[in-house]
């Protein structure tokens, strides 16, 4: 955790080198979990975009994507704690081996709001990885499935992960600095 991101001097929690080793890992418990059955992982934008990319590479299985677009975050570092339906999915999952993709879990309004949803349509089974797992800031209860990395209540950008639309395309994951540029 010494290391920094060299274009801003970010400090990295977790690297690009870290992050494929344990996307690769995921990949091939999906996979063998799955059994050769098909899949459709559905991506909760926009932090999941890029974790999707690459999870869906490192699964061995055929797979659809579709994406889904909520809101539980203004501008800032906290959940606003409404959950907004902003793009729901294009495709029908009944009947469907259905995995959810998020970039973090954090409080659990957004996967709780999604799962609930989702499971009203059906799907054959439904699952959940999280690139991300914030425990401790959990209010509604809900673990995902699959997790790559549990973390402290620490505010972090990058791989996806922003802070007001800024900072998703570092390809490590960093700390966010308290005195944050505006």
């Amino acid at each position: 955790m010494t290391t920094t991101n060299l274009q801003l001097g970010l400090e990295i929690l977790y690297s690009r080198e870290q992050i494929a080793n344990r996307i690769r890992e995921l990949g091939a418990q999906i996979s063998s979990d799955l059994n050769g059955e098909k899949v459709v992982l559905i991506g909760v934008l926009k932090g999941a975009a890029i974790f999707l990319s690459d999870l869906a590479r490192a699964i061995d299985v055929d797979a659809n994507f579709d994406f889904v677009a909520v809101s539980s975050y203004g501008q800032g570092q906290r959940s606003s704690g409404a959950v907004k339906l902003i793009k729901d999915l294009d495709e029908s999952i009944e009947g469907k081996n259905v995995l959810i993709v998020e970039d973090i879990l954090d409080s659990g309004l957004t996967l709780s709001y999604l799962r609930k949803m989702f499971l009203q349509h059906r799907p054959k089974t439904l699952r959940i990885v999280a690139l991300l797992d914030k425990p401790s800031r959990r209010i509604e209860k809900i673990d995902a499935d699959y997790v790559g990395f549990s973390i402290p209540n620490l505010f972090v950008i990058g791989y996806g992960m922003d802070y007001a639309q800024r900072y998703r395309n570092l390809p490590d994951i960093c700390l966010m600095p308290p005195e944050h540029p505006e």
